[in-house]
């Protein structure tokens, strides 16, 4: 269940991008990613907004899909505290021949102690004098700096990927839909001592809680480390899927994986009806939402 993603060192040196997840885990930065699919430089291509947090500074990083669907084209800006003009700004880069242009203004951006800003800033990647990708709550200030038009196709958020740092607990705030409402989520791992057993060995146990709700509760979480469960939230199913077994069984930071998939009714309707109409043995992609939520929890002691 454990994925291999590329993790941009925004706060190392030059403008490469680490595929190492030891350069998150040696400076335990807090690092959110969210994953859009729109057309760009002629092509429907996979756009990666990346900020990063640690002690000193805040890093953007901005980067879109090559043609291989490995190389990237990348943006990297590093907002230090005493770098007041990285708060507002542009970079290009050049896509199959086309220049793309990343436009930002975060002067005024309220982060609320956390890793992506929240309010009063954008970030809009500009190709062709269309802006392809919008973010933030200053639309009409992206718009007349950058002088261009809304993109014709609106861009599909694909995946978001957030890494946490905790010892038991480790709690986030996110969207199961780009439009929807946010929701606190929290994950707990305890240690509790197992009276069955004579031996004294502890009996594992994890809790998964949705705006403070009770949606999972694993107990002898050692035998079952990997899993999935279906919940509800605001009537909307949500596949959760989970593997600690690093938790239990490695040393030094250890990575628990949860994944959250929105399945929502008219999904469900649909593959009911692609699969009633399918032939046997043909393929199709319809039975799931196509959103994900990865969140990465490190245990550190």
């Amino acid at each position: 269940m454990h994925e291999s993603i590329g993790i941009p060192a925004c706060f190392s040196s030059g403008e490469r991008t680490v595929d190492d997840q030891a350069a998150v885990t040696r400076s335990s930065q807090s690092v959110f990613m969210s994953v859009y699919r729109t057309k760009i430089a002629g092509q429907c291509r996979l756009i990666t907004i990346t900020w990063c947090k640690d002690l000193l500074l805040h890093g953007l990083s901005v980067s879109v899909e090559g043609p291989d669907g490995d190389n990237h084209y990348q943006s990297k800006v590093e907002l230090k505290p005493w770098y007041f003009w990285r708060k507002q700004g542009s970079k290009h880069f050049t896509v199959d021949g086309k220049t793309v242009d990343v436009v930002w203004d975060l002067k005024a951006a309220k982060f609320n102690g956390e890793t992506e800003p929240r309010s009063d800033y954008y970030v809009a990647v500009v190709c062709e004098e269309e802006i392809v990708l919008l973010l933030g709550d200053l639309k009409k200030d992206a718009y007349r700096k950058t002088g261009s038009r809304p993109a014709l196709i609106e861009p599909n958020l694909v995946s978001r990927k957030e890494h946490l740092f905790g010892k038991k607990k480790f709690s986030t705030r996110a969207k199961f839909h780009e439009k929807g409402d946010s929701h606190e989520i929290t994950i707990e791992c305890n240690n509790g001592l197992n009276k069955s057993s004579s031996s004294g060995e502890f009996d594992h146990e994890m809790v998964i809680r949705i705006d403070g709700r009770l949606v999972n509760h694993v107990k002898h979480l050692q035998w079952k480390f990997r899993g999935n469960e279906s919940v509800y939230v605001n009537k909307t199913r949500v596949e959760v899927y989970w593997d600690v077994h690093d938790w239990l069984f490695s040393s030094g930071p250890r990575q628990g994986l949860f994944i959250f998939r929105p399945i929502s009714s008219s999904t469900i309707m649909l593959s009911t009806q692609i699969a009633a109409d399918s032939t046997p043995g043909e393929d199709y992609s319809g039975g799931s939402s196509k959103f994900c939520l990865f969140l990465y929890a490190w245990k550190v002691e």
